[in-house]
């Protein structure tokens, strides 16, 4: 049996074909998407539970080090793992944020690979990381089908990191690949999200036309201008009909970060000043945050950034906000952060403010953003999403008949606005927001294991 994987940086959800069309499975409950998180006692007890409780061994001599490594560091610490430690999903956001100290909390794995200058360790762990996210839905999948699942066609980005880094793209694909392999599938192929999800917009279709599809998801925003309809649907190549192909990494969580830095970190001393005059320096304020960025998530939580902040604070004109940073720290709050800017967001698409709320342990803060203030916040990961766009009809050299715009940053009316601005009087068409990467990926995986 195949299924169309769409392994997302905010949400993973995969489809079959039923009846020659394609069906959302449900992944969390009645849920068919599942946010790409993974919680678990410790950084030490993914490896672990692969091994112990899924029966997946490492894949290679770094692997198997990582895995001797955490055993022994579990038993040190007195953590006797059992299955129901390693929690997916909703679920394991609700258990970070019910206790952001005592866990081990990821979020998007996906952002990470193909990251430049990763070592073997880092990247052995990312790998089990996305291995055991998709042994989890694989396993969701098939007690819902009822049936073994052994081939996948996986979405992916056009770039996963960056522009032109084919190296990266080859990284990123091989820890999927290697991860796909060990979670059970037999059979794996790889599809270009914007394409599948062009795909299932050219189920619609009675006519051929050219389409810019757009997808804005979690971690990327990718553009794909492509010839569709009846005279191209039964292809089972379509490289021909491809015309341009732009990415870069940017999407729905740059927005957020862009958010949480402009209009929440004031909070925590940014811009403020030490008793000499000089303003606090701002990475302190951007790598908390920064919860796509593995070296910035790395620098903020080290030990010896603890002893950088206790001293920002004792030179600090206003310490009680530097206080608040090293809770941000001693608490590991980046994600709570981002996550209210999040909320900001998506309330801000349809009201004209809205009070942010953040729970510390001694105070709870608030701060009204405007909707104009978000508008500016995000000004810059919008630009470059926009320069996509103008990219790939400027590449294609043809003036799309249709904009298909997808992914789960396609509902933000500011962007609508911002692509009918450069690309005015073509008609933007919407899709599932969430589900249309998903189901082209199953109509792509029916073409490659019929």
């Amino acid at each position: 049996m195949f299924i169309g994987f769409d392994y997302g940086t905010s949400n993973c959800s995969v489809a079959i074909m039923n009846d020659g069309n394609p069906m959302l499975l449900p992944l969390e409950g009645n849920n068919v998407y599942i946010p790409s998180t993974l919680c678990a006692p410790t950084r030490e007890s993914v490896s672990e539970h692969l091994f112990r409780h899924c029966n997946i061994s490492p894949s290679d001599e770094v692997g198997k080090q990582i895995l001797r490594r955490s055993i022994a560091f579990n038993r040190d610490e007195g953590i006797d793992l059992v299955p129901e430690d390693i929690v997916f999903g909703q679920a394991a956001l609700e258990l970070y944020l019910s206790d952001p100290r005592d866990v081990y909390y990821v979020k998007s794995p996906k952002s990470f690979l193909g990251a430049s200058g990763l070592h073997e360790v880092q990247v052995s762990f990312f790998e089990d990381l996305v291995c055991a996210m998709m042994a989890n839905i694989k396993q969701t999948a098939e007690k819902n089908t009822l049936e073994t699942i052994s081939d996948t066609v996986i979405g992916r980005p056009i770039n996963f990191h960056g522009r032109g880094g084919e190296l990266a793209n080859q990284q990123a694909e091989a820890i999927l690949i290697r991860a796909a392999k060990r979670a059970g599938f037999k059979n794996i192929a790889f599809q270009f999200e914007p394409v599948a999800a062009g795909l299932e917009y050219e189920a619609t279709l009675n006519k051929d036309q050219i389409v810019l599809v757009v997808d804005i998801g979690g971690g990327t925003t990718d553009c794909s201008l492509i010839q569709m309809g009846p005279s191209y649907r039964a292809a089972q190549d379509r490289t021909a009909s491809l015309l341009a192909h732009t990415g870069q990494r940017v999407g729905g969580n740059d927005l957020d970060i862009f958010i949480a830095l402009k209009q929440l970190m004031s909070l925590f001393g940014m811009e403020s000043q030490s008793s000499s005059g000089i303003k606090m320096p701002l990475l302190q304020f951007w790598n908390p945050i920064a919860i796509n960025n593995v070296e910035a998530q790395k620098d903020f939580y080290s030990r010896q950034n603890l002893m950088a902040l206790t001293r920002l604070k004792q030179e600090a004109q206003e310490p009680e906000k530097l206080a608040r940073l090293l809770e941000i720290y001693n608490e590991t709050l980046g994600y709570s952060i981002v996550r209210k800017a999040e909320e900001a967001k998506i309330a801000l698409s349809d009201n004209e403010s809205y009070l942010a709320k953040i729970s510390l342990i001694n105070e709870n803060l608030e701060v009204n953003i405007q909707r104009e203030q978000m508008v500016e916040s995000i000004e810059s990961p919008k630009s470059k999403m926009i320069e996509l766009v103008k990219e790939a009809v400027t590449q294609g050299g043809i003036q799309p008949d249709a904009i298909f715009i997808t992914g789960g940053s396609a509902r933000s009316p500011i962007l609508h606005q911002a692509i009918s601005q450069q690309l005015p009087n073509i008609p933007i068409v919407r899709g599932d927001d969430f589900g249309s990467v998903t189901a082209g990926l199953a109509r792509w995986a029916q073409t490659c294991f019929k």
